[in-house]
């Protein structure tokens, strides 16, 4: 198929895009359009097929975290099909399936940058609710019927994964494979994952992909049989004092996936010595302090993680393609949106809502 260049459309007003917008804080995404930025030589417009729900997404359009511009058109777990590529941009043609995840731009400069680490970079433009550094604008994302981004960013689709449930994988997929990939979590270790909602059960797709004995700790005993589905090795039921000080002392790693405030001093006390409690989901204050008894006399470590990187990204990719793993979906229309949020503050999905965006 032959490339369609932007230069045309670079020196012209871009058409407005159609996309679901929430106007005010905690108002429900609704009908609304933008004028996107003007397209650049290395950038890629993609048509969006599919994207992803995430927690983010309710914690910008609610203002959780007391950084949300309105109007914000959320998502970041995009897929597409590629419509136009710049001059500058040589990694794909018009038609090639791609994704967009959480970040489409950084400063390309700095040592994080140089790392492929462009997720810490203090630059970094994310897909929505950032302002672009080029041009000031801000930055809307999936919930949207196209989106412009620079190819550095944008990712390539491999052929043996299903559109559709590979969207969640450039966030809740990303987000767990990144430190369990980091720490180096390999066959034997003993690795536990706390909660089993879209980032956790992609936790434990990952960790026993590689080759991990895998706990699930959960506060829920529906989910015992939900996990063991899954292909956790054991359960324990957070509640449980007799069965959580069983767990102590047994993990090497815990990946923490819980998007609220809760206490991190029971799960540290689960870690061997030298173990590590790594936190994906939790961006609200730590309360009730952490046990400095707990860190010391186990040597254990405690670390955050973000999203991965761009490279780290792709790979993560072409793992789940080699390896078969997916995100268990839920399909919705972009005017169920609201139930849908409604439905996630609940937990009553299993475990990531999909946006067909035909629906817009």
């Amino acid at each position: 198929m032959p490339r369609l260049c932007l230069n045309k459309v670079m020196s012209e007003t871009p058409a407005p895009v159609r996309a679901y917008a929430a106007l005010s804080q905690g108002s429900t995404p609704e009908p609304w359009q933008y004028e996107p930025r003007m397209p650049r030589a290395d950038d890629v417009s993609i048509e969006i097929l599919y994207c992803g729900v995430c927690h983010s997404d309710i914690h910008f359009v609610y203002d959780d975290w007391g950084i949300s511009e309105y109007p914000v058109v959320p998502g970041h777990e995009i897929i597409g099909r590629v419509s136009a590529a710049g001059p500058d941009a040589g990694r794909f043609k018009v038609g090639d399936l791609v994704g967009v995840g959480c970040v489409v731009d950084s400063c390309r400069d700095c040592k994080t940058c140089e790392k492929g680490l462009e997720q810490y970079c203090t630059g970094g433009v994310w897909t929505y609710g950032s302002i672009d550094r080029h041009d000031g604008k801000p930055t809307y994302g999936g919930y949207s019927e196209r989106v412009l981004v620079s190819e550095r960013f944008v990712l390539k689709i491999p052929d043996a994964l299903e559109p559709k449930s590979a969207a969640p994988l450039l966030c809740a997929g990303i987000t767990t494979y990144s430190p369990l990939k980091h720490v180096g979590v390999k066959p034997g270790d003993k690795v536990g994952v706390i909660g089993m909602g879209g980032l956790g059960h992609m936790g434990i797709k990952f960790a026993k992909a590689m080759g991990a004995e895998v706990t699930l700790f959960t506060r829920s005993i529906s989910k015992v049989e939900e996990g063991k589905r899954h292909g956790v090795d054991h359960v324990v039921i957070s509640t449980d004092e007799a069965q959580m000080e069983a767990a102590a002392g047994s993990l090497d790693y815990i990946l923490d996936t819980v998007p609220v405030e809760h206490d991190f001093n029971p799960y540290v006390n689960c870690l061997a010595v030298d173990g590590t409690l790594i936190v994906v989901g939790q961006l609200t204050p730590i309360e009730p302090a952490l046990s400095a008894f707990g860190l010391i006399l186990g040597r254990r470590s405690i670390m955050g993680s973000a999203v991965g990187g761009i490279p780290e990204t792709q790979e993560m990719l072409d793992f789940c393609a080699e390896k078969g793993i997916a995100c268990d979906i839920e399909m919705i229309q972009m005017q169920e949106i609201g139930a849908a949020y409604e439905r996630m503050q609940k937990g009553d999905v299993r475990y990531r809502f999909v946006i067909d965006l035909e629906s817009l």
